[in-house]
């Protein structure tokens, strides 16, 4: 046979970059491939088919049948002609045919007497590879079986362009994870940097107020602890961030007295009034005593539009009213405004004033300051109230910010949660595993203040010795230390130690996530910093109270079933079986209920779980259900509830294994 050239196509490079950017060479199989192979073998009604690309030195097989090779060389092909061409080539006999009678795979080799190929062609119009169909014997193909094999041809360069995409959005995605852990990792260690000096400044504050000042001290002192107040408010727009984009970030709801409440905010803003500016705070006379809501997400509201309108109000007045606008059976519709007679905002910039990192203009950082966070947190906390918030405003004349919250009603009772809570634990001996040097001083001083002992370690390893040697009652666990963090050491004191003491996360990370990870590495509670002293001291009262009571782990009383079994034969198997069966997973429910605020759930789904309690005479349980219960009819769930449910699975679990061992 003669030789002759092997043909080139004119844009062979750019072609060669098109079939490289799929990155389908040397790939695996691919059952999306393979359907499609067997597809065209079986519309052709053909023993070869077969998905081919050709590259500058072969035609390799991503998917065949028929022919049991995965490559060959370009140059004793067939399909080196089919990409010169951009419609099918159909070859009826190839012993007829001048160009390939004479070719190694017609006389011998594959023995090809038919071939018919469909150029793979790119969107931009490249011909990367060939399918294809052939046969021993002469063949032709009728127009239904031309139209499929072009059917299935574009199928192929659909299949491929979506790998690519998938690939490529892959690729994006891990960028933008490590985007997000860059900047998970940056605020986890400016909240660290910022909060840990600042727990100290606030935490000495909050001592030195409570010793004996003359009055212009005490004046001093609450100047700094608005200061740190404020310093802190800016802190937590950053970390909210983290928490909004998470969806962590959820609504706390007690019972709380919104007048108070309002009147603080007020009094926490009056000193930035300057005395050209009359700041006013105007509340309805049917505005209710009491409300169950999140206090500390309404006061960051307030207290961001408010200090905007402080901040851009030079003279004039700045007036928070609060209305009283609807109420049914068991909620009040409040109407809450902060309006202010400043500069305004100019119309094009209504639109955008919400988003992060804006204000109205370039020049308005400069002269007012400001992190450009406060009105995008603000928005996203609104609408978590399931409400939004709304601007008017005019340039040169003012603005006015409101929204439309629903609070649910709540009674008097309810008003006295922030009482400092009283020291009924004794003299407790609590092991503080702290490297910084001003909170250990600090810690040191509020911990003795509560009439307990206390010891201190640098870093992990030291605590691990300290506690080694010595019994402690409690651990009070900073997360980031040297030599080994609050994670490695609750690990260690957990497994290698086997010590159930309680231990609380004392920490200055406070991202969303966070206490959550605090939980399951192990830690009984969770205090980030800056602490306020009663805070901590109820932290340490629940975990070590949850302690004590896990150690007294009650078992099922079966008198009263064993004596209806002397009646009913039977009776006692039945009744431990079905509480085996569905006890756990009637709690599972109610832990699942609890978790999304289902009310009515918990409820039904106790008063099963209660009947269960009644029958194995478990008193203490139920009490711990009754509890569960009471909150729930209160429309409000607490760190208490998550103790309750946390000592019912334990107890109920034990009990189920002693019942299954009798």
């Amino acid at each position: 046979m003669k030789a002759t050239k092997m043909p080139i196509p004119r844009n062979e490079a750019q072609r060669l970059d098109a079939l490289k950017r799929y990155n389908i060479l040397d790939t695996l199989p691919d059952n999306a491939f393979d359907d499609a192979t067997a597809l065209v073998s079986y519309i052709c009604g053909v023993p070869i088919a077969y998905i081919s690309f050709i590259d500058e030195n072969r035609q390799w097989f991503k998917s065949e049948t028929g022919l049991g090779v995965s490559q060959v060389p370009r140059e004793i092909t067939f399909c080196r002609y089919t990409i010169m061409d951009s419609k099918l080539v159909e070859i009826p006999d190839t012993l007829l045919s001048e160009r390939f009678k004479d070719d190694p795979n017609v006389t011998g080799g594959f023995k090809i007497r038919f071939y018919a190929g469909v150029p793979l062609t790119t969107p931009d119009g490249y011909h990367i590879g060939v399918l294809c169909a052939a046969d021993h014997v002469p063949k032709k193909l009728n127009a239904r079986q031309r139209s499929a094999l072009k059917i299935v041809a574009r199928h192929v360069i659909n299949t491929l362009e979506l790998e690519t995409k998938n690939n490529e959005l892959a690729s994006q995605k891990k960028i933008a994870e490590r985007a997000v852990a860059a900047k998970e990792n940056f605020l986890a260690n400016m909240s660290h940097e910022i909060r840990t000096p600042l727990n100290a400044v606030i935490g000495f504050t909050e001592l030195l107020a409570g010793t004996k000042l003359d009055q212009q001290q005490r004046i001093f002192v609450q100047d700094v602890q608005t200061a740190g107040e404020n310093l802190l408010l800016i802190v937590n727009d950053i970390l909210d961030l983290s928490k909004i984009e998470s969806g962590g970030l959820t609504l706390d709801i007690q019972p709380f007295n919104l007048k108070k409440a309002l009147r603080h905010v007020y009094d926490l803003l009056k000193v930035k009034a300057v005395p050209e500016v009359e700041f006013n705070l105007y509340l309805d006379a049917e505005l209710p005593e009491m409300v169950s809501g999140d206090q500390g997400r309404l006061n960051q509201i307030l207290v961001n539009l408010a200090g905007n309108a402080l901040k851009f109000t030079s003279e004039g007045e700045v007036t928070i009213s609060v209305k009283k606008t609807g109420e049914t059976h068991d909620a009040y519709q409040l109407r809450f405004s902060v309006k202010d007679t400043g500069i305004g905002i100019p119309q094009e910039y209504l639109d955008t004033v919400f988003e992060r990192f804006t204000q109205a203009e370039e020049s308005t950082t400069r002269k007012f300051g400001g992190t450009g966070l406060g009105l995008n947190i603000v928005k996203q906390l609104v609408e978590l109230h399931d409400s939004q918030i709304q601007v008017k405003s005019r340039e040169g004349y003012g603005s006015e910010f409101f929204f439309t919250a629903s609070y649910k009603k709540a009674s008097f009772e309810e008003e006295q949660r922030e009482s400092k809570p009283v020291n009924d634990l004794g003299r407790l001996s609590i092991l503080l595993c702290e490297d910084n040097r001003l909170n250990q001083k600090l810690a040191q001083n509020v911990i003795e203040s509560f009439g307990f002992e206390i010891d201190t370690a640098e870093n992990g390893e030291q605590g691990i010795e300290l506690l080694s040697h010595k019994k402690y009652d409690l651990v009070l666990m900073d997360l980031q230390m040297p030599v080994k963090d609050g994670y490695q050491t609750t690990e260690y004191i957990r497994r290698e130690m086997n010590n159930p003491i309680p231990i609380i996360a004392m920490t200055a990370h406070s991202l969303a996530g966070e206490q959550d990870r605090c939980y399951k590495a192990g830690m009984d509670g969770y205090v980030p910093k800056p602490f306020k002293q009663h805070e901590l001291l109820q932290a340490i009262k629940t975990a070590v109270k949850k302690e004590s009571r896990n150690l007294q782990r009650p078992k099922a009383d079966l008198s009263q079933i064993e004596e209806t079994d002397r009646i009913k034969p039977g009776w006692k198997k039945e009744v431990t079986s079905q509480f085996i069966e569905k006890a756990p997973i009637e709690l599972k429910e109610l832990q699942s209920a609890v978790k999304r605020n289902d009310f009515e759930t918990v409820l039904q789904t106790a008063e099963q779980l209660q009947l269960w309690l009644h029958l194995f005479l478990l008193e203490s349980l139920s009490e711990n259900l009754r509890a569960v219960e009471r909150e729930a009819i209160g429309r409000k769930f607490t760190a208490e509830t998550a103790d309750h449910l946390d000592i019912l699975h334990c107890c109920i679990l034990e009990i189920i294994k002693d019942l299954k061992g009798k």
